[in-house]
């Protein structure tokens, strides 16, 4: 998955933490190079309850790392420019919401 901002590849990484850096970008998981960290206006979506950038996406859900806040995605909102693929997925959209429901059937959640 390239850098949302400018489309560097990750190469592979040495020992150590990854100087990569995860975000959600209308209600979107993307990964942002280390070069494009240093600036300032790279939209990222911010928590309500916090105001961090510090978030994640994964299966309808945004979560912030920073206080543990979570909340369901907005369905709907468009995907960043020049990032359509999802990571190890086929891109297909709904796919999420197709493992959402698959996960509260097994699970006997319900909305």
């Amino acid at each position: 998955m390239p850098c949302f901002s400018c489309g560097a590849r990750q190469t592979d990484p040495v020992r150590g933490v990854s100087p990569w850096k995860r975000g959600v970008r209308r209600e979107t998981q993307v990964l942002i190079c280390p070069d494009c960290q240093r600036a300032h206006d790279l939209d990222l979506d911010t928590c309500a309850t916090c105001g961090s950038v510090a978030l994640i996406c994964r299966l309808g859900e945004v979560e912030c790392r920073s206080c543990g806040a979570v909340r369901l995605a907005r369905a709907g909102r468009p995907a960043p420019a020049g990032n359509t693929a999802v990571p190890g997925g086929s891109g297909a959209p709904g796919l999420a919401d197709e493992v959402q429901a698959a996960l509260e059937r097994v699970l006997g959640r319900t909305r």
